[in-house]
């Protein structure tokens, strides 16, 4: 591993004092616009500083945990950063989830405070009903005026505070944030990451293979809760003085392609059912009506297909790589001038990666391996699970679950997962809880859930079910069924209904076969 070019942090260093720096001089530059306005380095600067003295102001204390459950706009960031700079530890969630997964993660984590969005308030408060948490406060952003009883309003206490004259004085190995990470048996990982994390990833990655910079205009499909978002939209772009365009909806191909030709947008990132979608979309525009320099793919496999489509469409490269929540953003990539589609490519420089067999000894090129990778942005544990915790960080290796083989040219070529899990639309889905949610529905016996290459040669969720005697139900049904219980973009895309499951003669499914069916 050779990090020698790139200066290690100092003995104190504060990631979000770190970005504040950085972007002293250019107060009056726009750095995010969101669907209401924009806000500009000064002010995201200002509200750092309000944001961390409003929380210790509430009673949050340094190194207590936040929950930040938030729709992307500009109060994410002054949230998220705000609360790095006073040294309380946000833990950024996904948006999509139930009441009962923030239950988990708000009793998991001892959340000192809530920081919301409106749109979410009514789960929040479900969810701290059920962990016993009530009383703890909640801060919301976009809330009504006057306020819900018993929250208050982001914009007022910010208004309200008086800016923290200093970052706290944490050091780089401090845990900074947290972000989590499904697990298959379906309770996600509280992942911990230091303060150094998302400095290196933006060295290594966002600047050393990427390039990014200050005259570029960032949007990411991926929202902000994601490692891959995080890094998109938050860290590489404020390490550098670029601006980012936020959007608190789903990303459609229309809304995605209003925000290219009318915002300027130079770097995209999304994922490969995101590019599937906008290059089938009738509304696609032409190369000469985006400003478009590079894109990024990730989340998945990226099928060669889709790579060259696209860059056939806009005349610029879709650089395709993996990352992870543990490694918080990109190791293994393509890059520009050096992009071979239907490949991961190579390692990012800083990084890295050895496959290995079932004993733990190397395979060779061509051969079928798990990937371990080494490098210095890998989190600290996942918070209360030490066995899991030292399953994947083994010293100074983490192992990524995924299954690669390394061509003879040094590229990576992805073969799928080691585990069960199923990574969809660049989310992890379990199918284990999947098939326990299925079971629960009077008319089903068994259940098993495969992943499905659709003709895109993407993956989808396919179940496979078995019904009890007597007993009808539809597709629909089952993935209505299946909605209302998990989050919703767990349900099976698709529905089959078998006889019976085949089945070792030790009772173990043979998903292989049912993958091979279609």
């Amino acid at each position: 591993m050779d990090t020698t070019d790139v200066p290690a942090p100092g003995p104190v260093f504060n990631f979000a004092a770190h970005l504040i720096e950085r972007n002293r001089e250019r107060p009056d530059k726009i750095a995010y616009t969101d669907d209401r306005g924009t806000l500009t380095y000064g002010e995201l600067a200002d509200g750092v500083r309000r944001m961390g003295a409003a929380l210790l102001d509430c009673g949050i204390r340094r190194e207590e945990r936040v929950l930040l459950l938030m729709h992307d706009c500009n109060d994410w960031p002054v949230a998220f950063l705000g609360s790095m700079y006073a040294g309380i530890v946000p833990v950024a969630v996904n948006t999509l989830l139930t009441a009962d997964d923030y239950a988990y993660m708000l009793g998991n984590c001892r959340a000192g405070g809530v920081i919301v969005s409106m749109a979410l308030l009514e789960t929040t408060r479900e969810a701290m009903d059920k962990a016993g948490m009530a009383g703890i406060p909640v801060i919301v952003s976009g809330a009504s005026d006057p306020p819900p009883p018993g929250c208050l309003a982001l914009d007022e206490i910010l208004h309200g505070a008086e800016g923290l004259p200093a970052a706290a004085e944490t050091s780089p190995d401090e845990p900074g944030f947290w972000l989590y990470s499904s697990g298959s048996t379906g309770n996600p990982k509280g992942t911990v990451h230091t303060h150094a994390n998302p400095y290196w990833t933006t060295e290594l990655y966002g600047k050393g293979v990427f390039g990014i910079h200050e005259g570029d205009v960032c949007f990411s499909a991926a929202k902000l809760f994601f490692a891959y978002g995080l890094g998109n939209a938050l860290t590489f772009p404020l390490s550098v003085g670029a601006s980012v365009v936020l959007m608190a909806g789903r990303p459609t191909p229309d809304e995605v392609f209003r925000r290219w030709t009318e915002q300027g947008i130079t770097l995209f990132f999304g994922a490969p059912t995101g590019y599937v979608g906008m290059l089938a979309s009738p509304e696609l525009p032409g190369g000469d009506e985006v400003s478009l320099r590079l894109a990024c793919s990730a989340g998945e496999a990226l099928p060669a297909e889709l790579g060259e489509r696209f860059t056939r469409q806009f005349g610029v490269e879709l650089l395709d790589g993996i990352g992870s929540t543990e490694m918080l953003h990109i190791y293994l990539s393509n890059r520009p001038g050096d992009n071979r589609y239907g490949t991961t490519g190579k390692p990012v420089p800083g990084y890295d990666i050895e496959l290995r067999g079932d004993g733990g000894s190397l395979v060779a090129d061509g051969e079928i391996g798990d990937l371990y990778v080494r490098g210095p942005s890998a989190a600290l544990m996942y918070w209360n699970n030490r066995e899991k915790s030292r399953d994947t960080f083994q010293g100074a290796w983490t192992k990524s679950g995924d299954k690669y083989v390394r061509n003879p040219d040094g590229t990576y070529t992805n073969s799928g997962r080691g585990d069960d899990m199923l990574r969809v639309s660049g989310m992890y889905v379990s199918p284990v809880e999947i098939e326990a949610t299925l079971m629960q529905h009077a008319a089903v016996l068994e259940a098993a859930v495969v992943g499905h290459r659709d003709d895109d040669g993407l993956i989808k969720t396919k179940a496979c079910v078995v019904l009890n005697d007597g007993h009808e139900a539809t597709g629909q049904e089952l993935k209505e069924f299946v909605k209302s219980r998990l989050a919703p973009y767990k349900y099976p895309r698709i529905i089959e209904f078998i006889d019976a499951l085949p089945k070792t003669a030790t009772g173990k499914i043979q998903r292989f076969r049912l993958r091979n069916t279609d």
